[in-house]
């Protein structure tokens, strides 16, 4: 029976793929933030595993769990999913250097800290071993005011970069997983986040570019969210049909209505071609 450990289990895409493993027949390692709800219910292939991934001792103490269990077998999958959106937010000039540490503590050096503790394990799964990063649509389209977020999912990318050049002598499979709008708990209320976090903007970054951001923020970018976005059942279904693959890509998008159309232009499109396909999705004009 293969086994594989998914962060931030405990609600979201991270919940649906514990389940939908398991149910293929796969021992699960299902990382839950301590005190977080959650509908998982341990059984023999379902394990529960305390974490925070912002917490390294917690890391490391959940990756013990997992050697424990296993003994002297492989872990054949990790995917590191657990993430916030909803962080750091607003344009880069009024950013909160606080909260941008925040974000990045969880998206990105919890990714990092994962992959440490558990790559041993994986390792000895040799050409079985492959580990999954979640990163985002974001790193290729790079939404405005999400610039924190954008930054985090592209740090991940790097990871996911090096480990495939450092991991390529094991076997070990290693891809970003870039999805594109989710219908997650993390986009709900898409419209009132938004004119949240405009709102929260220092006074003069928002004078500055409000007549040229604000209605892109506000008003488009949740219609984009609303109009675009994919079922956490489809995209959880594409990552689950990659494990076949005996050779992973750099990277995947997906997502029926914005990724997938979205890889074809981010690819051949030249780059000022792209920019200004974006900044018209958001009526962002570019200097006269």
């Amino acid at each position: 029976m293969p086994s594989a450990f998914i962060t931030g289990a405990a609600v979201g895409q991270g919940n649906m793929l514990a389940k939908k493993l398991v149910d293929k027949g796969w021992q699960v390692f299902a990382g839950v933030l301590p005190g977080a709800q959650t509908d998982l219910v341990e059984t023999e292939n379902l394990i529960l595993v305390d974490q925070d991934v912002s917490d390294y001792d917690s890391v490391r103490q959940s990756a013990e769990v997992v050697k424990q269990k296993l003994g002297d077998k492989p872990l054949e999958l990790v995917m590191n999913v657990a993430g916030v959106a909803n962080v750091a937010t607003g344009a880069i000039e009024g950013l909160p250097l606080e909260e941008l540490q925040k974000l990045f503590a969880i998206n990105t050096f919890g990714q990092v800290a994962v992959c440490q503790t558990l790559l041993p394990l994986v390792r000895k799964a040799g050409r079985q071993g492959k580990i999954f990063n979640f990163g985002s649509g974001a790193v290729a389209a790079s939404p405005p005011t999400s610039g924190g977020y954008n930054m985090s999912k592209h740090a991940v990318h790097g990871l996911t970069m090096t480990l495939r050049i450092e991991l390529a002598p094991f076997g070990t499979q290693v891809t970003s997983i870039w999805p594109g709008v989710v219908y997650t708990g993390m986009t709900e209320n898409s419209r009132q986040t938004t004119a949240d976090s405009w709102d929260k903007q220092p006074e003069a970054v928002k004078e500055a570019y409000g007549h040229y951001l604000k209605r892109g923020v506000c008003e488009l970018l949740p219609q984009i969210i609303e109009t675009r976005g994919s079922s956490a059942d489809y995209v959880t279904d594409g990552v689950l049909a990659l494990i076949a693959k005996s050779k992973l890509k750099p990277y995947y998008l997906i997502g029926k209505k914005d990724a997938e159309p979205l890889k074809y232009m981010y690819k051949w499109l030249p780059n000022s071609w792209f920019e200004a396909i974006i900044r018209s999705s958001y009526k962002i004009p570019s200097a006269t």
